[in-house]
């Protein structure tokens, strides 16, 4: 049974692995968004207080 020999398995767990830990994260890392998002202004809005007449 060829399972049972650990050398052509192992050398293909190794190589995938090189690749999941070179190749994939820098291509995950160089993602960009397309909308940056933008700074909101830390200025507080005033806000006033409803003058309803309560009958």
């Amino acid at each position: 049974m060829p399972q049972l020999n650990p050398a052509p398995w192992f050398m293909i767990f190794v190589l995938s692995w090189v690749v999941f830990l070179t190749i994939i994260p820098t291509k995950i890392l160089a993602h960009t968004f397309p909308n940056e998002p933008t700074q909101q202004s830390t200025q507080k809005l005033k806000t006033e207080s409803w003058n309803w007449p309560w009958y």
